[in-house]
């Protein structure tokens, strides 16, 4: 369903968690939306992988990685597994890489920039807790949307 933040920002006024403009997109997709699943990881993207190996259910997977700007915790190959497995999109408070292919994917994926080294692959983190970053809580469950103009998230989804 198409939908534009700025129409539901309008419509929901003072009951949106709105992120800072810190995000560039990098998914073939531009606009996405869909429930919360969340990670908080540090220099480590194995737990990205078994995340988005699961079926995604038209969900958004949103990553605290500590906004660490050293590697990527996304590359072709997981965004690849994350179209095969139905997710909606990807947002990374950390970068990515393999940006050309993954802009060629129906995938919608935010992050704070590219690089070109890959993490370690020790599985360390949690899953589905809240984060916070850009400004807003990120809770498990909630409804996440994402457009050119931004990032917004509710507790309710807004679209029928």
């Amino acid at each position: 369903m198409p939908f534009a933040t700025t129409d539901l920002c309008d419509a929901h006024e003072g009951k949106l968690g709105i992120a800072a403009p810190i995000f560039r997109s990098y998914g073939g997709r531009t606009a996405f939306h869909g429930r919360i699943a969340t990670l908080k990881i540090f220099e480590d993207n194995g737990l990205v992988r078994q995340a988005l190996g699961a079926s995604g259910e038209g969900r958004v997977l949103v990553v605290d990685g500590g906004g660490s700007l050293r590697c990527a915790l996304l590359g072709d190959q997981l965004a690849a597994l994350a179209v095969t497995n139905s997710w909606a999109g990807i947002v990374i408070w950390g970068c990515i890489r393999d940006s050309k292919a993954i802009a060629a994917m129906d995938l919608g994926v935010f992050a704070l920039a590219t690089h070109p080294q890959k993490t370690v692959k020790k599985n360390l983190g949690d899953a589905d807790i809240p984060v916070s970053f850009a400004g807003i809580a990120f809770l498990p469950g909630d409804w996440l949307y994402a457009d050119e103009d931004g990032l917004i998230v509710s507790a309710a989804p807004l679209l029928q």
